[in-house]
């Protein structure tokens, strides 16, 4: 069945990265980070195009070399500097793709499975238009307390376990999925009428820290490696 929709998939990725140093091309799982979600998205037949935003001299040869048919999009000079919103420099990339829909992620989510993203894409066809914008949440389900020490999500009172108490879900910034309507009205990649797609934890793995890419590193190792006994 042909995709009804053009879907165009952005990747941003600067070079230089304050808490991780190289974080976007240091090796995880034997090769440089960014090329786990590349790989992954070329797997996806919803997505028409991937498209990577970088002003990174390393990851442009990189992707020439292994990644022909991704588009390389060069941030221009005035989007460099860490304090620029990226909802800035999505305005710039959906300026020079045209696409329905654009899925955007991040090469620190190396554990997102290419059927994970297919089903959100499936996912959010279906419901379109009731939904007008994707986003990819985890389920949390722990006590919560404010900075006043007041329970946000349950009654100390009564000692619910943690299984029983009603979740919440925490943005992991996974997956993005919008029009470019939605940023031209309101500068932010959510709608008014979003559709929140649940992620399992680990796969939502992100790396924000040193101690994050040591985690992903061993969690995608310990997966490739019961992928390959699994198929010998």
């Amino acid at each position: 069945m042909k995709q009804p929709y053009k879907i165009a998939a952005l990747i941003p990725m600067r070079h230089n990265s304050v808490r991780v140093p190289m974080k976007n091309y240091r090796l995880l799982a034997g090769k440089p980070l960014y090329q786990h979600i590349i790989a992954t998205l070329l797997l996806c037949p919803e997505i028409s195009e991937v498209a990577v935003d970088t002003d990174s001299p390393v990851i442009v040869d990189g992707l020439r070399a292994q990644f022909p048919q991704v588009r390389i999009i060069e941030r221009p000079v005035h989007l460099t500097a860490d304090t620029v919103p990226m909802n800035e420099i999505l305005m710039y990339d959906t300026g020079q793709i045209k696409a329905d829909f654009y899925l955007q992620t991040h090469s620190t989510n190396p554990l997102l499975r290419p059927e994970t993203i297919s089903r959100a894409l499936r996912t959010f066809i279906e419901h379109y238009p009731a939904y007008d914008s994707l986003f990819s949440v985890t389920r949390v389900q722990t006590r919560f307390w404010d900075a006043l020490a007041r329970p946000v999500n349950h009654n100390p009172a009564i000692l619910l376990r943690t299984q029983d108490l009603p979740p919440l879900y925490e943005e992991n910034s996974c997956l993005y999925l919008f029009k470019r309507q939605t940023l031209e009205l309101h500068r932010t990649r959510i709608g008014e009428r979003p559709y929140m797609f649940e992620i399992e934890k680990t796969e939502a793995q992100d790396i924000d820290e040193e101690s994050d890419f040591l985690i992903a590193d061993l969690l995608l190792a310990d997966r490739l490696k019961s992928e390959k006994k699994g198929s010998e």
